[in-house]
């Protein structure tokens, strides 16, 4: 059975950082790319990021490029999203989603972790 589990959101001032993590099981991680999708209050999952197998290639959306980092360790079989410079507009539930998928097509995806941005 797939598993994704996430964690490391919370509670951050704009300007802070926040790393949030995936565990992945169930399937063989490291043949997978891996993506990011948020969801904010009110609005669609929203494409974030996305890792190739073996970490050759990255994608970001123009939203968090330059300030966001995807990587991922396959020998603990985890994603990471490392995120600096935050800003409100990043408030939002992330889920991390098996394979290359955009927005609401990321069906396999964990139950997600709380990013809030607010002073």
């Amino acid at each position: 059975e797939v598993q994704l589990v996430e964690s490391g959101g919370g509670l951050v001032q704009p300007g802070g950082s926040l790393r949030i993590y995936c565990a992945a099981s169930g399937f063989t991680f490291a043949s997978n790319g891996m993506t990011w999708v948020r969801q904010a209050p009110g609005k669609g999952l929203e494409w974030v990021s996305q890792i190739s197998p073996g970490s050759y290639s990255t994608w970001y959306s123009d939203s968090v490029k330059g300030r966001f980092t995807i990587s991922r360790d396959d020998a603990k079989n985890t994603l990471y999203l490392q995120m600096n410079s935050l800003k409100t507009e990043d408030t939002a539930v992330y889920y991390c989603a098996r394979g290359y998928c955009t927005g609401a097509g990321c069906t396999t995806r964990g139950q997600g972790t709380q990013v809030t941005v607010s002073s």
